[in-house]
């Protein structure tokens, strides 16, 4: 087995080349949990073929001509995850038992038709990959005449490892090349050799995992890099927050001074102060922003959710596993998204009560059915394992109408009722301001655009092991990495987007939400561009099959992504609009003790901590302000 590892190491690195290469590692094919017996019969399960440079290109294993096991095999069907992962288990029916060495076996014998030699000429130019272990079906080599030779292995020696009554390692080697020649018989036959290890049943996953890569250097020289800037932006929100309320408060805290004097400083205010009776003016399209806040408030706590019990359960173990939990508590944490929704659309003033209930519960599972709806249509015509069973369709609708779309519709009551209470502190104008024309770098849009660098710049380097685990074959397993950076990105993200929304409130912009969401959206933008720069540069997928996979997934995963970073940023900002409106107008329309009912998230405790440690810095006591304003 050393020597045939070896071959294996040297092969492919030439493989991209020459298209030469002999064995990749597989994973036990039999259940994870079974105890056995000497002599027991242990099931060999194949699964798939397809090019190996296009992970989701795969197609059932008998779509070759392989050796058809007689009869009807038996299958077996994994979970919802496993199923919704293109995973179709089909028993092998070769002769295998428990400790039992087998030395040579034969499989079957294939008499090789023009069909059949063609079918498998296109499988080793494509470099198919076959899947009961992971190996290729054959090989590329140059003759003397510098002519194409195609090679067909007829050898399958497999090496089984168990500890006690329990497998533990499988490993594939294929040799025996032969020509593919019309009108030649082909022996296909097969090997097993049983060997004890010390592997307790527990770490039988950890050679699957490729440590040096996940954990090297520059992983954590990120996580540092993402630090330190956290320390910068939440210095710079501080000091933004100290320069433009100290001031204010100081002023008005001035016993001193009376009411004439306080109105006299008033008219001469400039900037955001402004704006106090437009800035909460109802945003515009209320109905989409409050359900895009409202999902963009469960994805986070689904994501939350989803990495720590990745973290304890070492979900990456089980097929499927990860793609199944992100369904279920998907379904269970939709009472969120109504709760946001429905208390930010109440507290807004909204009507259409009924239009929000139901977007908010509908919009992102039918954003991810139109997109899996074409990559679907894609994989059926292709003949593709890829395609969706009907079944497991009508299973995840299930979950979606009678979990999800319910908790939704509960939470959206409940949040209109204990959380949508009206809370401004200023009345709000009749009669719009104008907004004044400003740079162009002031404008919603270059400010929207550039809201998403920072953000993305904490995240990118775990973009490239999340993206090289998901299309280059490795497991990922450094779930507390991806904690870190997941907490990381949230601070960014709400630092960025108070800075950006200080910004244009101080260009006299009150059309604030919108730009606020979209500040933190971007980033999902900047990832997409970075998923384009992947795929051309650091993978060699190709072929309309995969190209579409690709980027569908990806466009999937951005919008999930860009409607998670942009929930921050509309809830933190309403208390520091507050803030700075019960100052800026210093009239009695103003009632700063109005009762705030609002949902408390903890990005909004982030930010209002910032506000506080501000002003703990510069002023003493608060309550002279309210006595001045209102005495």
């Amino acid at each position: 087995m050393t020597s045939t590892r070896k071959t294996y190491n040297r092969c492919r690195l030439l493989t991209a080349r020459l298209r030469i290469c002999r064995t990749q590692r597989g994973h036990p094919s039999q259940s994870q949990f079974m105890i056995y017996q000497q002599d027991d019969p242990v099931t060999l399960w194949v699964n798939k073929v397809g090019p190996y440079n296009n992970p989701q290109e795969t197609y059932n294993y008998y779509s070759l001509p392989f050796c058809q096991p007689p009869g009807n095999a038996a299958h077996k069907w994994g979970g919802l995850g496993e199923v919704l992962g293109g995973n179709e288990l089909i028993d092998s029916q070769i002769d295998i038992k428990f400790q039992k060495n087998v030395d040579r076996g034969v499989i079957c014998e294939m008499e090789m038709t023009a069909d059949k030699v063609k079918q498998f000429k296109d499988a080793v130019e494509n470099m198919y990959w076959l899947e009961f272990f992971m190996g290729f079906v054959g090989e590329l080599r140059t003759d003397k005449n510098n002519e194409n030779k195609h090679m067909l292995f007829t050898h399958k020696a497999i090496v089984v490892r168990y500890n006690g009554d329990q497998i533990i390692h499988v490993n594939l080697t294929q040799d025996g090349a032969k020509p593919l020649e019309v009108g030649k018989n082909l022996e296909m036959t097969y090997s097993i050799k049983w060997f004890p290890t010390n592997v307790t049943f527990a770490r039988r996953f950890d050679v699957y995992l490729d440590y040096p890569f996940f954990e090297h250097q520059i992983h954590w020289f990120s996580i540092f890099n993402s630090f330190m800037m956290v320390i910068f932006l939440t210095g710079l929100v501080s000091m933004i927050l100290m320069r433009t309320l100290r001031n204010d408060y100081a002023k008005y805290a001035r016993e001193d001074d009376d009411l004439e004097t306080l109105e006299r400083d008033v008219s001469e205010e400039s900037g955001w102060k402004l704006v106090h009776g437009d800035v909460f003016r109802p945003a515009r399209s209320l109905v989409l922003l409050s359900a895009l806040v409202g999902t963009g408030a469960q994805l986070a706590m689904l994501v939350l959710l989803v990495i720590l019990l990745a973290i304890v359960g070492m979900l990456y173990i089980g097929r499927g596993a990860i793609v199944t939990t992100f369904i279920v508590c998907y379904a269970l944490t939709s009472f969120i998204s109504g709760y946001v929704s429905g208390g930010l659309y109440s507290r807004s003033g909204g009507k259409s009560w009924i239009k929000s209930m139901i977007l908010t519960a509908s919009l992102f599972p039918f954003m991810c059915f139109g997109i899996g709806f074409i990559l679907n249509t894609i994989a059926i015509f292709y003949g593709s394992l890829a395609a969706i069973p009907f079944g497991t369709m009508v299973v995840v609708f299930i979950i979606w109408a009678f979990i999800s779309f319910p908790l939704a519709l509960l939470g959206t009551v409940v949040g209109r009722n204990w959380s949508g209470a009206p809370n401004n502190p200023c009345r709000v104008k009749t009669i719009p301001r104008p907004i004044p024309e400003k740079k162009w770098y002031l404008t919603p849009s270059i400010v929207s655009l550039m809201g998403g660098l920072l953000p993305f710049g904490s995240i990118f380097i775990e973009m490239y092991f999340v993206f090289t685990s998901f299309w280059n074959y490795k497991v990922y397993y450094v779930y507390g990495f991806m904690l870190l950076v997941f907490v990381i990105l949230i601070i960014v993200t709400v630092c960025v987007t108070i800075v950006g929304t200080y910004f244009l409130l101080n260009a006299e912009n009150y059309h604030w939400q919108w730009t606020s969401f979209f500040s933190a959206a971007s980033t999902a933008v900047y990832v997409y561009l970075y998923s384009v720069y992947y795929y051309y540069v650091k993978t060699k997928m190709s072929g309309f099959f995969q190209t579409s996979f690709y980027f569908g997934y990806t466009l999937m995963f951005c919008l999930g992504l860009g409607i998670l970073c942009a929930t921050r940023p509309p809830q933190p900002l309403e208390a520091n609009d507050r803030e700075r409106s019960s100052i800026a107008s210093g009239s009695r329309t103003c009632n700063p003790e109005t009762g705030n009912h609002a949902l408390v998230t903890w990005p909004r405790l982030i930010h209002q901590t910032l506000v506080l440690v501000s002003l703990a810095l510069e002023v003493k006591e608060v309550l002279p302000i309210e006595q001045i304003l209102f005495k």
